[in-house]
């Protein structure tokens, strides 16, 4: 599994059609609208690197009104919230 975070800037006025559009694109598991010098994350989980990069490359150059991107490539996950969800098997 390949995950990356995606840091976007969009259009001050297209910034909600922006984070939709993304939320259906397959890879991206999750959409956030953010404070801070950035106006969306975007979370990407694939299976694979090629995968990683169809999506940058390919998939995000039709999403209108994106300014600019920086994309983070993620070594390794820690974290107790992904354990819990790996491990149950609900109530």
């Amino acid at each position: 599994m390949v995950t990356a975070i995606l840091l976007i800037n969009a259009e001050r006025t297209r910034i909600n059609d922006v984070a939709e559009q993304l939320a259906d694109i397959e890879g991206i598991t999750e959409v956030y609208s953010v404070s801070g010098p950035y106006d969306i994350i975007a979370m990407i989980r694939v299976t694979t690197n090629d995968d990683l990069a169809d999506l940058v490359t390919n998939q995000l150059v039709k999403v209108d009104s994106i300014v600019k991107t920086e994309t983070l490539l993620a070594f390794r996950t820690v974290s107790k919230h992904d354990l819990e969800a790996m491990f149950s098997i609900g109530i």
